[in-house]
């Protein structure tokens, strides 16, 4: 956890080799495997493969570490989010849908802020900055996100150092500036 204005905030450190939108690490994924090890309290591994992810991902990674997993994906069925469970995550990662199966481990990404608004409170839900259709930055802001959501939100995306995260953030989850981002605790 980091402190930002006298707020516990967790670390969830993504393990990201490639994004769809043309960005690729020159880190291996066992080098920022080590990383996010490091400095996350959730470590985010990716399945779905427009990142280069799978479910044996997951399985290798519960195999390296005993703190939580995050599978991180669209994970658009319900019968994908049992694989990541069952491939060891403790947490799902769902974009722009509730699921019927293992609601009280998902962490729900809506897709805009009016989809944001049919969320329940009680859920966990990440804000992405990015837009998933082109991978520019959406219009909506994580402000904008913390005004209508009470409930726990994590900033996602665009995060390279601990100075980015946002203020009313409950969580954050760092990606592609995971060392940069790791590299800034140490300052």
């Amino acid at each position: 956890m980091i402190n930002i204005g006298n707020k516990n905030v967790q670390v969830i450190a993504e393990v990201k080799t490639h994004s769809p939108f043309g960005w690729s690490s020159d880190k291996s994924w066992e080098e920022l495997f080590l990383v996010a090890e490091k400095v996350g309290d959730i470590i985010s591994i990716h399945t779905d493969p427009q990142w280069k992810g799978s479910f044996d991902h997951i399985r290798t990674a519960r195999k390296l570490t005993s703190k939580p997993i995050l599978a991180k994906g669209i994970h658009v069925t319900d019968d994908l989010v049992e694989r990541a469970v069952e491939a060891g995550a403790d947490l799902v990662l769902v974009v722009g849908r509730l699921p019927r199966v293992h609601i009280e481990k998902c962490l729900i990404e809506p897709l805009s802020l009016e989809e944001l608004k049919t969320i329940p409170p009680s859920m966990k839900v990440v804000w992405n900055s990015r837009d998933l259709n082109t991978g520019g930055l959406k219009a909506e802001t994580f402000e904008e996100a913390r005004e209508i959501f009470p409930g726990w939100l994590c900033q996602a995306s665009n995060i390279e150092t601990i100075k980015d995260v946002k203020k009313g953030a409950d969580a954050v989850l760092v990606g592609a500036h995971l060392e940069d981002f790791a590299h800034s605790l140490e300052g």
